[in-house]
């Protein structure tokens, strides 16, 4: 069977952790889930730990000082991940606003050929559920202008629910990501289509989190526009 390891960075996400690990690992496909937490000062890393108790081969935990950003989160991930062995790895948000119920599909999208399997809001129409107008707008046109800047035929630009398969998580120089923060999505897909792999888009309905407070930021927008004029003129390296 194929080694699958969902990411789940957290942070202030105590409302929501518990029922998103017992929801991913009641999913057929052996599926094991990697926390990263950036000290959330509510208790979320203590739940996961109650949990791991309960799951002590599946369940695992970084723990990590301060808010770190969610590019940091990922790329630690990524790099623990290839380390114990991982044939698709995945990136999911704690809050519900991804449906684990997803997550095969993105697995089936690589295992057809994708290198990046995205859970697409985009590709099929608009499918988001909760979200003010004004974010809807400014999310799909952000997807337009990423689209138009990079020339990469991707509908969900800044999707953050997506499935990688080992070759291109080894392929793409993990050390070389520059952004941080939102624009970290988009550079991760920008490298793994210069580097040759094939992204497929599944439609998901992403649905705007009902517990926890959102941690979007004006400053993570910002990074991500400027992000990507530069993300257009720079040479993207094999790790190989």
């Amino acid at each position: 069977m194929d080694r699958k390891l969902v990411i789940i960075p957290t942070y202030n996400e105590k409302e929501n952790i518990e029922k998103i690990i017992r929801k991913v690992f009641s999913l057929e496909g052996g599926y094991h889930i990697l926390v990263i937490d950036d000290g959330s000062p509510d208790g979320t890393a203590s739940i996961v730990k109650g949990l791991q108790d309960e799951f002590p081969e599946s369940l695992f935990m970084i723990q990590r000082t301060g808010k770190l950003g969610l590019g940091t989160a990922y790329l630690t991930g990524f790099k623990w991940s290839l380390e114990h062995g991982y044939d698709y790895t995945f990136e999911m948000d704690a809050d519900f606003s991804h449906n684990p119920d997803d997550l095969p599909k993105l697995y089936q999208a690589c295992v057809d050929g994708a290198g990046v399997a995205i859970g697409s809001r985009y590709c099929d129409g608009i499918s988001v559920v909760n979200w003010p107008i004004g974010r809807i707008i400014m999310s799909y046109y952000a997807s337009a202008y990423v689209r138009t800047v990079l020339r990469m035929k991707v509908y969900d630009c800044t999707a953050g629910f997506k499935c990688y398969t080992k070759e291109a998580l080894s392929t793409i120089n993990l050390d070389e990501v520059q952004m941080k923060g939102y624009g970290f999505q988009i550079e991760m897909k920008y490298s793994a289509w210069k580097l040759g792999f094939k992204i497929t888009e599944v439609p998901i309905i992403f649905v705007n989190r009902k517990e926890g407070t959102s941690k979007m930021s004006s400053g993570i927008f910002g990074e991500a526009f400027w992000g990507v004029l530069k993300l257009r003129f720079r040479t993207i390296h094999s790790a190989r």
